[in-house]
């Protein structure tokens, strides 16, 4: 006689069980899809002294065409999240990908900087979609003790992909111009596209909330736990169900009243970060160059910046055991610093060098940490509109960062004082999680206790 069946608390049996070879798969999936956008994000700056040579362009007529793939990222992003909530996260991330690839590889035959710059748009769609599904998507597979550092660790890929991005232009270049670059941003994806379609799960999370028939749910969370789902009748998750008269839908919840300060303070906060990578991580190459430095040389000094963020993995550990708003907020304020010196370091390549890196290493541990702290703030009903929504916000702070460099620029500001106007941001994220703090505050203890609650849904 088989035992009889019970209910079963999806995200005990995430917690209680070792991270299976099936959520290394998730995950090794979601972190190509973040590198990828984050190499297709800042191929453009490493094209963009190439597009000043070729096309004969000015530094400030670049600002569309650098600017344009983040008004996209921005839409996308938008868009995206209440959709995934909606319909899952695993169509809405396939769609994306298949955009951005389509439009990277169509932006490689470009004729001019105006069909440059809608090709771009249409990849930052495809991207701005993307990136917040796949982070919804890792963190709902990981376990409550090791979901910030798994999640940071996944979103790394961002970072890794625009430094691989700095170093693979600097080759390329020379050899096959700046066409090559896009080229390869745009084949990868599709490419990846088929393992995606073949390999990745829906959310078991999103499938116990859509009320997705138990068989279903079981198969997956099999090949993750083994015999401790197939003894289970139904599934549960640890999450209060929704209160009667309660927002249902992703954008309610997200700015419902029990949210909207800390939504405001985590989109303000993101929105800065992105104002200081963006303006660097376009203009950097640009601005060494002339300040002295031989482009190949300045390409790959930039590339330093986005390779620190692998200090994501450290932010997230920390973030699973103690304040994560008091941990990114201390980011931040280091990364004002930062930034402020490698404004002093011109002149002298090698201690530009590690100034760029060290800054590059505090700036995106920071920003790198942030989707993970949103993914804890919201529910499940919400949390992909809410993630992709911080994310979208964010991506205006890139418009922003983008179109300020170039400004200062047309007003012959130096070298020096470009990096400290782009410092301040910094100091303003800060603060913005310091009132997140004070009106959520985080306490990793009722984090772990409020996980043992069940309500089934």
């Amino acid at each position: 006689m088989n035992p009889q069946r019970s209910p079963a608390n999806v995200q005990t049996l995430l917690n209680e069980h070792r991270f299976s070879a099936y959520q290394w798969v998730v995950f090794a999936l979601c972190f190509v899809i973040v590198l990828l956008d984050g190499f297709d994000t800042a191929a453009i700056g490493y094209i963009a002294p190439s597009l000043i040579k070729e096309w004969g362009v000015t530094k400030p007529a670049l600002a569309p065409v650098l600017s344009a793939a983040l008004f996209g990222l921005a839409v996308g992003a938008l868009a995206a999240g209440p959709l995934a909530d909606r319909l899952g996260r695993k169509r809405v991330l396939l769609g994306s990908v298949t955009v951005f690839g389509v439009a990277c590889l169509a932006s490689a035959f470009s004729g001019d900087l105006q069909h440059l710059t809608v090709l771009r748009f249409i990849t930052g769609v495809g991207l701005g979609a993307a990136m917040p599904n796949a982070v919804t998507l890792t963190s709902e597979y990981c376990p409550d003790h090791q979901r910030a550092m798994l999640t940071n660790a996944m979103f790394c890929g961002f970072p890794l992909g625009a430094a691989f991005g700095g170093f693979l232009a600097a080759w390329m270049i020379p050899h096959f111009g700046w066409r090559s670059v896009l080229l390869l941003g745009g084949v990868v994806p599709l490419v990846l596209l088929v393992g995606l379609a073949v390999l990745l799960p829906e959310s078991v999370r999103y499938m116990v909330i859509k009320g997705w028939p138990a068989d279903r749910i079981r198969r997956v969370l099999v090949r993750i736990v083994g015999e401790r789902a197939a003894a289970a009748e139904s599934f549960v998750l640890p999450e209060a169900a929704a209160p009667a008269g309660a927002p249902q839908s992703g954008v309610g919840i997200v700015l419902s009243r029990p949210y909207l300060l800390g939504t405001l303070m985590l989109w303000l906060a993101y929105f800065m970060g992105l104002v200081v990578f963006y303006a660097l991580i376009n203009w950097m190459p640009v601005l060494f160059k002339d300040a002295g430095i031989d482009p190949q040389t300045a390409t790959l000094i930039a590339a330093l910046f986005p390779l620190g963020g692998v200090g994501a993995i450290v932010s997230g550990w920390l973030m699973d055991r103690y304040n994560a708003n008091i941990v990114i907020a201390l980011g931040y304020a280091l990364t004002a610093v930062s930034i402020w010196a490698i404004g002093q370091a011109v002149g002298h390549v090698g201690g530009l060098m590690a100034v760029v890196f060290v800054a590059g290493t505090i700036m995106n541990t920071a920003q790198s940490s942030m989707p993970a702290l949103a993914a804890a703030f919201y529910p499940t009903r919400g949390r992909a509109t809410g993630v992709s929504w911080m994310l979208g916000i964010g991506r205006f702070g890139g418009i922003a960062g983008s179109f300020l460099v170039a400004e200062l620029a047309a007003r012959h500001m130096g070298f020096a004082g470009i990096f400290t106007a782009v410092a301040i941001p910094g100091a303003i994220a800060m603060l913005a999680l310091l009132i997140k703090q004070s009106a959520h505050p985080d306490d990793p203890q009722q984090r772990r206790a409020a996980a043992g609650s069940v309500a089934a849904h």
